[in-house]
Formats: C-alpha cells, structure tokens, sequence
C-alpha cells in the first residue's frame, strides 16, 4: 500500500500531461476546422450566387469557372511565397490575415462591377492560402499519430460544411435581398471568425520566428519559393499522394463551381432550390470526411482509399452528367449527394498522408508544395471545363471528361500499388 501510495504522484502527474496534451489538440482541432469553415463560406458565397452576379454584371454563366480558377491561382501564389510569413507571424495570425484578406475581397466584390469581382476572386484565394500549411502545422504538432487521418478529415470536413451553408443560407439571402447582402453576411462571419481564435495565438504561435525578416528578398528568394517542392526529392512518395489528390481537385473544382449554374440554366430549378441541392453534396462531404478519414486510419493504407473513393467519384460523376433530363428532383439529389460523398471526401486523407510522410521538420513545407500542385489543378479544371461549354454549347461533354480523368488517375495510381517501391516508400 505504501508503494502505490508513493506512485500516486506520478500517476497523477501523468494523467495532468495527457489531458493537457488532449485539450492542446482539441483547441487546435476546434481552431482550425472553424477556420476551414469560414473560408469555406466566404470562397463559395460567391459560385453559389453566381448566376445574380453574372447576370448583374453581363457576363456569361460559364465564366464562374473564370473566377474559381482566379481564385485558385492566388492561393498557389500564396503558397509559393508564404513559408516566410508563417514562419514570422505563426499558424494563428496567419489564419487571422487570411481570412482578413478574404472579407475585404467580400467588400470589393459588393462594388458590383466585373472587375471587382475578378479582383475579389483573386483576393479571396490569397486570403485563403494560410487555411492548408497553418493548419497541418497545428495539427500535426499535436494530434496523436494514431488518428491523424480521422483527426485531419474532421478539420476538413470544415470545406463542405461552408459550402453547404453558403447554399443554405447565401442562396437564400441573395434571393431576398440581392446578392450584395449575402456577400455582407459572409464579411460579419469572417469578421467574428478572426475574434473567435485570437485567444490561442499565444499557445499556437509561441514557436514562431520573430528574426525572420519580411523584406521582398525573402520573401521572393528562390530558396523560399523552392521549400515547398524539396519535400518531393526528399521523399518520392509523396509524388503519387499528389497526384491523385490533383485529379480529385479538378473535379472537386467543376462540382463546386458549376453545380448551381448548371442547376439554374440546364435543368430550370430556381436559385434556392438549386442551393439546396449543392447543399446536399456538400453535407456528404462532411460525413464522408468524418467516415473515410475513420476507415484510412483502421485500414492504414491511406492510399489504397483513395485510389477506391476515385473510382466511385469517377462513376458517380459519370451517372450525373448521363441523367436524362426528365429523371426528376430525388435521383439528382441522390446522385450529387453519393457525388460529393466520395468525390469532396478526399482532402483530409491526403493532407494527413502527406504530413506523415514529410521529412521532419517540413510539415508545412511539404503541405504547401502538395497544396500548390492540387490548386493548379482547382485552376485548370473549371477554366477548361467552361471553355468546353462556350465553344461546345454542351455541359455534358465537359462533365463526361471530368470523370474520365478520375478513373483514369485512379487506375494508374491503383496500378503502382502494386509495384514494390525500393526503401518501403509508399504505405
């Protein structure tokens, strides 16, 4: 009895540590996802109302595939350029930054005038730049190894959870009071975000760099521009995670940009109801997310998941773009619902896979070179997907070719799996 009381102390102490280390990545968890969330929202808010901007301002339907790309081209000049400032500033101001970036585009594109909404596009995606690389450095500083795939989907399922509110309640909004004060409701909730997580800078930031400088030469030196993309020779794997995760952004990036245009011009719902059904697939995505990112842990081949998600992706997609038009409301929403189950679910798998095979010390590094290549792909997916409708007049040939992409990744991809990798490389 004496010696079990003599051990209390340090039973004790251990039990202090584990539930301190516990509310550590909760606090991070909870910081992060409520940030995906509102950046999710806010980028949105504007493909969602997109066809009351677009007509407002005299350009084509289809140009909304413009502005997704323009989007998505800023952020990848984030990520280039960025390392320096998350060094400098920490994980949580630059959370704080980006989204203040991203309201302040919201302000520009209430203007009301085809270059502001061009400019907001491309500021909204710079806004969003900071959301990946300071996100993956909080949570894998403290999320434990062992549920890192669940524990990164769940910050995730913060994407699908912004757009499914952006359909739920922009669309609805826009509707009733025009699309300038749905654009204002996505500045107040990015305005609160930025309040809401300033308690943790002193936790989450403490590590930071005060001397790193913010001159132009640093930031634009090549060695800063080229620290994303030195991850790839150090570990060859993460080549084939990116890959793959490239293919699902360029239809991720078609299904998000196009579904409610394509909704509201080729099947004749109205805006709100075209909302409700982009709002389908997207709370898909945020079960999925949740679900697959629990499956990638207990299968522990993260990879092999994918490869299978791509293949349902691909098919669904597929099924969607060759629905007869007279199929009805109920299998459209079934299909975009099973869509962005499989099809939006992949960014949490892929982002935990890549901070497990990081080299030490780089997890934000080699985030942002992963993150980099899957925007390109956010960039070119919908700009050739509205190229094909304006010199087609066909939304159903861009879609067949979007999921032709995905199978085709996802069977070379499923191919090398089964090639043995020198140095047990891949998972």
């Amino acid at each position: 009895m004496g010696e079990l009381s003599a051990g209390q102390p340090l039973v004790q102490a251990a039990l202090t540590r584990q539930d301190a280390q516990m509310k550590h990545w909760l606090a991070a968890l909870g910081a992060t996802m409520l940030m995906q969330l509102v950046a999710s929202f806010m980028g949105q808010s504007l493909p969602v109302i997109a066809p009351l901007i677009m007509a407002s301002t005299g350009l084509a339907p289809e140009r909304v595939g413009n502005l997704s790309s323009l989007t998505a081209l800023a952020t990848v000049l984030y990520l280039m350029i960025g390392g320096v400032f998350l060094s400098r500033m920490g994980p949580v101001r630059m959370l704080q930054l980006g989204t203040a970036m991203a309201v302040t585009a919201l302000l520009v594109a209430s203007l009301g005038q085809a270059w502001a909404i061009f400019l907001a596009a491309f500021m909204l995606g710079l806004g969003y730049g900071p959301t990946p690389p300071a996100g993956s450095r909080m949570l894998a500083a403290t999320a434990p190894p062992a549920h890192r795939s669940l524990i990164f989907s769940i910050k995730q399922a913060g994407a699908p959870a912004g757009g499914a509110l952006a359909g739920l309640i922009a669309a609805p909004v826009a509707l009733a009071y025009g699309w300038p004060a749905a654009l204002m409701l996505a500045f107040g909730v990015g305005v609160a975000a930025i309040l809401v997580i300033q308690p943790l800078r002193p936790a989450f930031d403490a590590e930071r760099n005060r001397a790193q400088l913010l001159r132009l030469s640093d930031i634009f030196s090549p060695r800063a521009i080229s620290a994303p993309l030195a991850s790839f020779k150090q570990n060859p794997a993460l080549k084939r995670v990116t890959a793959l995760s490239v293919s699902f952004a360029i239809c991720q990036g078609c299904l998000f940009s196009f579904t409610v245009t394509w909704l509201v011009e080729k099947r004749g719902f109205d805006l709100v109801l075209a909302g409700s059904v982009f709002a389908v697939m997207q709370f898909a995505g945020v079960v999925a997310r949740i679900l697959l990112g629990w499956v990638a842990d207990r299968t522990g081949n993260a990879l092999a998941n994918l490869v299978a998600q791509g293949f349902v992706a691909g098919g669904a997609i597929l099924a969607l773009a060759l629905l007869p038009a007279d199929a009805g409301f109920w299998p459209l929403a079934l299909i975009c619902a099973i869509t962005g189950f499989f099809g939006a679910s992949w960014n949490g798998i892929s982002l935990a896979e890549v901070a497990r095979l990081a080299p030490p010390g780089k997890v934000a590094d080699a985030t942002a070179g992963s993150t980099i290549f899957v925007f390109l792909g956010y960039v070119a997916g919908p700009s050739i997907f509205a190229t094909l409708v304006s010199f087609t007049g066909s939304w159903t040939l861009p879609q067949i070719l979007t999921a032709a992409q995905l199978l085709l990744a996802s069977a070379l991809v499923g191919l090398g799996l089964r090639t043995p990798r020198q140095g047990g490389a891949f998972p």
